[in-house]
C-alpha cells in the first residue's frame, strides 16, 4: 500500500485530498507545517509527498530543498497558488518531481498522484535497458539502438537520453540537466541543452520536427513521454 504524506495548512482541502486518497487504498498521513513535514519525512518512509508551497513556519521551497539535500526520494508533487512560470521552475530546479496550480481539478490531482507512484514502482529498481517506439537504450552496453541497429552517440548523448528516459514523466529543467549530465561545476550556457536534445530527436523520434518522446515544456526544459517507455 503507498505510503502518502499531504502537507496542507487548509483544514477543508487536506481533509477532502485525505479523503479521496484514503478511498483509492492508499495509506495517507497528513501535517500542516513545514517543519513538521520536514520531520515527518526524515522519520519515515513515504512514496509520495503532497507538498503546499505557502505553509507555516517553512514554505514548501525551502521543504523541497531540505529533503533533498539530506537525500530524501520520495515523490514530491508541489501544490502552488503562484502561477508565474518562474516559481514552478524553482520548484524543479529543487527537486520535485511534479506541479500543479491551485485551484486544481481534483480528478487531475489524482491522476498525476497514479502517475508518480507508478514511477516510484518503475525506479524501484535500475532497468537494463529501457525501450520506446522501435529504440532500445542498452545501460550495459552503453548503447542506443533503433530497430536493432546501433545508432552511434556521444558519450554525453546517451547520458542525457539515459537521464531522461529514466525519469520519464518529469520535467527537468534545462539547469538539471546541466548539473546532472555536464557537472554543477561546467560553465555553459542553456543552449547546449536544446542543441543536444535537439540532436537526439534526430535519432530517436520518428519526426523530429514534431517529437514524440522528448517534448519540450515551454518556458522551462524538457519531458520524456512516459507512456512510450516499457524498463526490464
Amino acid at each position: 500500500m503507498p505510503r502518502i504524506l499531504i502537507v496542507e495548512d487548509d483544514v477543508a482541502i487536506a481533509i477532502a485530498l485525505e479523503d479521496d486518497l484514503r478511498l483509492e487504498g492508499h495509506d495517507v498521513e497528513v501535517v500542516r507545517d513545514g517543519e513538521s513535514a520536514t520531520k515527518r519525512a526524515r522519520e519515515a518512509a513515504f512514496d509520495l509527498i503532497v507538498l503546499d508551497v505557502m505553509l507555516p513556519k517553512k514554505d514548501g521551497f525551502d521543504v523541497c530543498r531540505e529533503l533533498r539535500r539530506t537525500g530524501i526520494a520520495s515523490m514530491i508533487l508541489l501544490l502552488t497558488a503562484r502561477t508565474a512560470e518562474t516559481e514552478k521552475v524553482l520548484g524543479l530546479d529543487l527537486g520535485a518531481d511534479d506541479y500543479m496550480t491551485k485551484p486544481y481539478s481534483p480528478k487531475e490531482l489524482r491522476a498525476r498522484i497514479r502517475a508518480l507512484l507508478r514511477r516510484t514502482t518503475r525506479e524501484s529498481g535500475e532497468p537494463t535497458t529501457i525501450n520506446f517506439g522501435d529504440c532500445e537504450v542498452d545501460f550495459s552496453r552503453g548503447e542506443l539502438r533503433r530497430a536493432g541497429r546501433v545508432v552511434p552517440t556521444t558519450p554525453l548523448e546517451f547520458k542525457l537520453l539515459g537521464l531522461m528516459a529514466r525519469r520519464a514523466g518529469r520535467v527537468l529543467t534545462r539547469r538539471v540537466l546541466i548539473d546532472e549530465v555536464w557537472g554543477k561545476e561546467t560553465a555553459i550556457t542553456e543552449r547546449v541543452v536544446d542543441n543536444q536534445i535537439t540532436n537526439l530527436r534526430k535519432k530517436i523520434e520518428p519526426s523530429p520536427e514534431t517529437p514524440r518522446y522528448l517534448r519540450s515544456v515551454r518556458g522551462i526544459g524538457y519531458r520524456f513521454d512516459p507512456d512510450a517507455v516499457t524498463q526490464s
